[in-house]
């Protein structure tokens, strides 16, 4: 996983003294990892960073709330990895590509994160935040898809389309399509690029 979260020390005890909110974020993100975006509760949570089951509520109003916190921190990490992978070309079919290899290479490196954001169940209307940060990371998209397609509900579709081929190569690779998901991510990632251009090219 790549979240970057300072982890909390603790005394012999287990009582937490440190970052109480990374705290939890990092636990929360491991059980995510282990079983899944609704496969635990806020006091397991609790328990694995060391700290009362009421210490949570200092922070988050229920899980939910935590979850929205970790979906926020995984589009902002998915926006500053698309722009660095869409900074190496000013060719708007070729960002749209790049965008599409990085995709799958943060579904490959943060499973997690990306369970989180795309099956976490949650209301992005109830949560400002979250919603503004998915937000920013479609706005990095639509700038190139302006440029090849100048309807702006053209352009929106193209979006969808390229993320949709993005997200089915990231979910092919994760259940063993390409063969052993290490292995066969730099392939994943390619077949991903190369579809996406066909699909931009196509509609261009």
């Amino acid at each position: 996983m790549t979240l970057t979260l300072g982890m909390p020390s603790t005394r012999p005890s287990g009582q937490h003294h440190g970052d109480l909110r990374n705290a939890l974020l990092a636990a929360a993100l491991d059980l995510v990892a282990e079983r899944g975006a609704q496969g635990f509760t806020l006091a397991e949570t609790s328990r694995r960073a060391g700290v009362s089951v009421a210490a949570p509520y200092k922070h988050f109003a229920d899980k939910d709330a935590l979850l929205a916190e970790l979906a926020r921190l995984g589009y902002e990490q998915q926006h500053t990895r698309f722009a660095a992978a869409m900074a190496g070309s000013d060719d708007p079919a070729e960002q749209l590509a790049a965008f599409a290899a990085a995709y799958v290479q943060f579904a490959s490196d943060s499973r997690a994160l990306f369970e989180i954001t795309f099956a976490g169940g949650l209301d992005k209307a109830a949560y400002p935040d979250l919603a503004l940060a998915g937000d920013r990371v479609l706005a990095l998209l639509r700038e190139p898809a302006a440029r090849l397609a100048p309807d702006p509900d053209e352009a929106l579709d193209l979006v969808l389309a390229v993320g949709a081929t993005a997200h089915g190569f990231a979910a092919f690779l994760a259940e063993g399509v390409f063969g052993d998901p290490t292995s066969s991510l730099e392939s994943a990632k390619r077949r991903a690029r190369a579809a996406a251009l066909r699909l931009v090219v196509s509609d261009a």
